[in-house]
C-alpha cells in the first residue's frame, strides 16, 4: 500500500485553495483599482472637468501630504476620523442593542409588534438631515458632551435594520424544534437563548453589516450642523467651502470617510466569520 505521504501534493488540498483564493482576491482588488483610476482620469480628460469639480487623483494624495498649522493634513484627518469613529461606534452599540431588544419584545409580546412596528417603519421616512440639528441642539442644551448627540443620530440609523433582521431571525425557528423544547418543559428564557438567538445569528450579522456603515453616516451627518468643532463632518463642511481654491481637500476627506466605513464593515464581517464558524460551508451565504 502506498503511503499518503509519498503521493505528490498529499495533505495540501486545504492550504492551496486558500492561497489561490487570497491571490485571486488581491488581483481582483488591484484590477478594480486600475479600472477606477482609468475611469476617473479618463472622465476628467474626456469632459475637460475643472479641478474644483473633479481633481486629479494625484492631487488628492498630494493634499494628504501637505503641511498645515496643526500638522500634516493626513494626521489631521486621521484625528478627526478617530473622533468620528468613536461617535459611530457608540451609536452602533446603542442602536444594535436597542434594535435587538425591540425585536425580542416583538417576538414575545405580539400586541407590542402590532402597535409599535408601524412607528418603527415610519421613523425611517423622516429625513435624517432634518432632525439632526434638532437632536444636536436639544442634547447640547441638556449639558451633555458634544459627541453624545452624534452617537444618538448614529444609533437612530442603526436600530432599524437590526430590529427588522433580528425579528426575522428570531421567528425563523423550526416549529418542530419549538415543539420539542416545549415537550422538555423548557422555559421561555431557555428557548430564547438556546434556540432563537442561534437561529437569528446569520440574520443579525447581515443587519450589523448594514448598520455598521449607517452608523458612520449618522455620525458624520450629526457633525454637519453649525457648532461642531471636530470630526470628518466638520472637515467636509470646510472642504466644501474652500473647494474652489483647494479641491483636493474635500475629496481627501471623502476618501477618509469611505475608509472608515470599510473598516467598520470589515470588522463586523470578521466577527461574523469567527462567531458563525460552526455553520456548514453550504450555509455560509
Amino acid at each position: 500500500m502506498v503511503k499518503a505521504e509519498a503521493l505528490p501534493g498529499a495533505g495540501r488540498e486545504g492550504p492551496l485553495p486558500a492561497r489561490q483564493n487570497i491571490v485571486r482576491r488581491i488581483l481582483a482588488y488591484v484590477l478594480t483599482l486600475i479600472i477606477v483610476v482609468v475611469l476617473w482620469e479618463g472622465a476628467k480628460a474626456l469632459f475637460t472637468l475643472p479641478d474644483y469639480k473633479l481633481p486629479h487623483i494625484a492631487t488628492i494624495f498630494e493634499v494628504l501630504a501637505r503641511p498645515t498649522p496643526k500638522g500634516m493634513t493626513l494626521w489631521v484627518l486621521l484625528g478627526d476620523m478617530l473622533y468620528t469613529a468613536l461617535e459611530a461606534l457608540l451609536g452602533f452599540a446603542l442602536g444594535g442593542i436597542a434594535g435587538f431588544l425591540l425585536a425580542a419584545l416583538f417576538v414575545h409580546v405580539k400586541p407590542a409588534e402590532r402597535g409599535l412596528m408601524p412607528y418603527v417603519i415610519a421613523s425611517q421616512t423622516i429625513p435624517i438631515i432634518a432632525i439632526a440639528p434638532m437632536i444636536v441642539v436639544g442634547v447640547g442644551r441638556l449639558g451633555a458632551p458634544p459627541w453624545l448627540s452624534k452617537s444618538i443620530i448614529a444609533a437612530y440609523l442603526t436600530f432599524f435594520p437590526v430590529t427588522i433582521y433580528a425579528l426575522r431571525g428570531l421567528t425563523s425557528v423550526d416549529r418542530d424544534l419549538l415543539a420539542l423544547m416545549h415537550s422538555y418543559a423548557a422555559s421561555q428564557a431557555q428557548i430564547f437563548f438556546k434556540v432563537r438567538v442561534p437561529a437569528s445569528a446569520p440574520y443579525l450579522f447581515t443587519a450589523l453589516k448594514i448598520a455598521a456603515t449607517a452608523s458612520v453616516i449618522g455620525a458624520i451627518i450629526g457633525e454637519l450642523p453649525v457648532g461642531s468643532t471636530r470630526g470628518l463632518g466638520v472637515q467636509l463642511v470646510v472642504g466644501s467651502q474652500y473647494n474652489t481654491f483647494n479641491p483636493g481637500f474635500l475629496w481627501a476627506t471623502i476618501l477618509m470617510a469611505a475608509i472608515l466605513g470599510l473598516l467598520f464593515y470589515g470588522l463586523v464581517a470578521l466577527a461574523e466569520k469567527w462567531v458563525l464558524r460552526w455553520r456548514p460551508p453550504s450555509q455560509e451565504r
